[in-house]
């Protein structure tokens, strides 16, 4: 897992809230990470579908439980 300070969040909440699917916009984001980088997505619920999809490409995934019903999950490129 890179440093945290290596990681960029992205917050998906106000995107789902306006009944917008947030999944283009993070896999648009986590594909474009560096191989030293890191993301934390914020969602108001657990994506499992998000962490299994990107899991099969080839990232990592750590997952949290935020506030109020919040999960963090946090995603970086496997080491080869």
């Amino acid at each position: 897992m890179p440093p945290i300070s290596r990681f960029k969040r992205f917050d998906a909440r106000d995107l789902i809230c306006r009944g917008t699917e947030p999944f283009p916009e993070v896999r648009r984001r986590v594909n474009a990470l560096k191989p030293s980088e890191g993301m934390v997505v914020v969602a108001p619920f657990l994506p499992s579908q998000l962490v299994e999809k990107h899991g099969d490409e080839g990232f990592a995934a750590k997952l949290e439980r935020g506030r109020g019903g919040d999960w963090i999950v946090y995603f970086w490129r496997k080491s080869v």
